[in-house]
């Protein structure tokens, strides 16, 4: 990924709050504010324990863009590090299956979602905007699909088969 200036870490805003249910505006990835903002969305996921995707709507601004960093976790397969995304798209999904999901934005709940375990995903880069194109599956794919649902304005809420499917998080001492 391009080299990106320092970034800031961000406040983490939490549902009901507006911007998680407004779809983003597509960005320029070039424009040093969208530049600034990818900075900060991976500093900001690197300060938040277990975090690994942030979008932009989840640290207050309605952009089509979102950062993710699946390495180490256990349930990954493929693993691109570390990177952030502008105006990504699916362009095939395939395979759902359910699993558990959580979100820094709904701290108290996990819920049982639907996803795609094998996607192909194309989006811009920052600082170049050059268009790339993302082949992955397990849960950097379910990552990806968390991450664009918050840029098309949804939380994994909106996903879940029911009341039956929302389950309080459990916390570890």
């Amino acid at each position: 990924m391009p080299s990106l200036p320092e970034g800031r870490v961000l406040d983490v805003v939490r549902a009901p709050a507006p911007v998680l249910a407004t779809p983003g505006a597509d960005v320029d990835p070039a424009a040093p504010s969208v530049i600034q903002l990818a900075a900060d969305l991976l500093a900001t996921q690197a300060v938040s324990p277990g975090c690994v995707g942030l979008a932009a709507q989840q640290v207050g601004v309605a952009w089509r863009m979102f950062s993710v960093d699946v390495t180490g976790h256990p349930k990954t397969r493929t693993c691109h590090g570390e990177f952030v995304l502008c105006n990504a798209v699916v362009e095939s999904a395939s395979r759902k299956e359910k699993g558990r999901e959580g979100c820094m934005s709904v701290p108290d709940f996990t819920g049982d979602v639907a996803r795609a375990r094998r996607l192909v995903v194309r989006g811009q880069l920052p600082v170049t905007g050059e268009w790339v194109t993302l082949e992955t599956d397990a849960f950097e794919a379910v990552c990806l699909q968390h991450e664009i649902d918050h840029t098309n304005g949804l939380v994994f809420l909106d996903r879940v088969a029911g009341p039956q499917a929302v389950h309080p998080r459990r916390t570890y001492l």
